[in-house]
C-alpha cells in the first residue's frame, strides 16, 4: 500500500505545533517580548516580530522556533531580500528537526566553525547554507584569502 505524501499546508501544521511542543516558539516569543518587538501572525504558521531592541544577535533577521525576529520592519527587508522569509521559515523547520532548544547550541557551533573556516558566520554554516545563502542575504562562497574549503 502506498504512503500518501504530506502536503505543504500538514508539513506547516507539524512543524508548527512541533516548535511549541519542543519550547522552541515559545522561546522566540519570550525573546521577542524582551527585545520589545510589535507581534502579529505571519505567513505558514510563522509568527513575526518587528522592532527588536536588543543589541544580540546582529542580524537583519533571525528565527527562534516559529518566530521570525527583525530590528526593522519586514516590509523594508522584502524590497531587498524578496525571499528572506523563505529563508527564515526554512530555519523554523530546522528548529523543529532539532527538537527545539538542542539547535541553539549545535547552530552557535556551525556559526563558529564556519567563522573559523571562512571568516564569515554563514558561508560554512550548515543550518545557513541549508537555509538557502542568497535567500538570507549572505553571499554564497565567501571565504577567506587562502583557505581550503
Amino acid at each position: 500500500m502506498e504512503q500518501p505524501e504530506i502536503g505543504p499546508g500538514a508539513a506547516t501544521r507539524v512543524r508548527t505545533v512541533a516548535n511549541w511542543i519542543n519550547l522552541s516558539t515559545p522561546l522566540g516569543l519570550l525573546v521577542a517580548t524582551a527585545g520589545r518587538c510589535r507581534l502579529r501572525r505571519g505567513p505558514r504558521g510563522l509568527w513575526l516580530a518587528e522592532g527588536y531592541r536588543l543589541g544580540f544577535p546582529i542580524a537583519g533577521a533571525f528565527t527562534v522556533g516559529s518566530v521570525v525576529i527583525t530590528p526593522g520592519r519586514f516590509a523594508d527587508l522584502a524590497v531587498r531580500l524578496p525571499r528572506l522569509l523563505a529563508h527564515e521559515e526554512r530555519h523554523a523547520t530546522q528548529w523543529c528537526a532539532w527538537l527545539g532548544l538542542p539547535m541553539l547550541p549545535v547552530y552557535l557551533v556551525a556559526m563558529a566553525w564556519s567563522w573559523l573556516r571562512t571568516g564569515d558566520r554563514a558561508a560554512a554554516n550548515a543550518f545557513e547554507v541549508h537555509a538557502g545563502l542568497a535567500d538570507g542575504g549572505y553571499r554564497p562562497g565567501s571565504h577567506r584569502q587562502g583557505s581550503r574549503r
